[in-house]
């Protein structure tokens, strides 16, 4: 589990669930299955941690989409905002996120109703035309699902203390992320350059690698591979609120199914800019800086780095 920011920044529950995890893995042998199975468990408890926004505004629209009653006063869409603002203050409040991680996460909220009232004016997608809370044909809520996307992309950075060895000039990550959004506006009048722009993403971000520590060990992933995986997931999200009528895209108007697979590019090119906004606030550090960062940002990344009172270290580098 994530070890509370320094300064008591983590509520009392995130302290608790970390003493009592503690209290268990750190009598786990540093070697053998055992070992290995506890990095997974971590792991997998940690990508839930950070998923947690997500995870509740899913959960929501699911709810809705099975038990919000047909000719409620309030609709739907207007519940789905003032839910997701629930969540985002309770979050806030909570301590589960920092200030500092509000302002990306408002910055996602801003891009992408930006998208939003674009995409749904040429017809890429559509919303129910109910509620009050929306700006012309986007509900309010739309912005909060980019805005779970940056709450993960902040949490997993802290969480999981992010490094990165051959990270590009962040300048020249600002301009293909500039050219990947302007391309989601352009190709629908010019000619789609995604498949330039996912060759240029192959050569900018095709050397750096990510190191992450989960429990006791350290790994590394080429960071592509993470945006991939990312988008996959995302991806399947994306079907679960479709199907329930979140959004419906063109082709399901009719009758529901699966998201094409085509939208995994899209989502992908989505993580190249979602990987640069966040860039932007913590800065990519490679692996061997944590005595060079500033402090505010040690203290911030190191938040998610459990200690391993009186176990052995175990400080060995894996490639997953």
């Amino acid at each position: 589990m994530p070890k509370p920011a320094a300064g008591g920044d983590g509520t009392s529950t995130e302290q608790f669930l970390h003493q009592r995890a503690h209290q268990y893995l750190d009598k786990v042998t540093p070697w053998g299955l055992r070992s290995r199975l506890v990095e997974f468990g971590v792991f997998g408890l940690k990508q839930a941690w950070a998923c947690v926004f997500g995870a509740l505004l899913l959960a929501v629209i699911l709810a809705v989409r099975l038990w919000y009653p047909d000719g409620a006063v309030l609709a739907r869409n207007d519940f789905l905002t003032l839910a997701a603002i629930a969540i985002q203050v309770l979050m806030v409040l909570t301590r589960l996120e920092t200030l500092r991680e509000l302002r990306v996460i408002v910055l996602f909220h801003v891009v992408g109703t930006g998208m939003e009232l674009f995409k749904t004016s040429v017809g890429s997608w559509s919303y129910e035309a109910d509620g009050l809370l929306r700006l012309g044909a986007v509900p309010l809520f739309s912005g909060f699902m980019y805005a779970a996307v940056g709450s993960y992309m902040v949490r997993v950075y802290r969480i999981f203390n992010l490094r990165f060895s051959r990270y590009p000039k962040r300048w020249i990550t600002a301009v293909l992320a500039s050219a990947i959004y302007l391309n989601f506006f352009s190709h629908h009048f010019l000619p789609d350059a995604r498949w330039i722009l996912l060759a240029a993403i192959a050569v900018i971000f095709g050397p750096c690698m990510m190191h992450f520590r989960v429990f006791r060990r350290h790994f590394r992933m080429p960071l592509v591979l993470s945006f991939l995986l990312v988008s996959l997931f995302i991806w399947i999200a994306e079907n679960i609120a479709t199907w329930s009528n979140a959004w419906l895209y063109p082709s399901q108007a009719n009758g529901w199914h699966l998201v094409s697979l085509d939208k995994l590019v899209s989502w992908f090119l989505l993580m190249i800019i979602s990987v640069v906004l966040v860039a932007w606030v913590y800065k990519p550090y490679p692996p061997d800086a944590d005595a060079a960062a500033p402090e505010e940002s040690k203290e911030e990344t190191n938040a998610g780095q459990p200690s391993v009172g009186g176990s052995v270290e175990v400080d060995r580098t894996q490639v997953l």
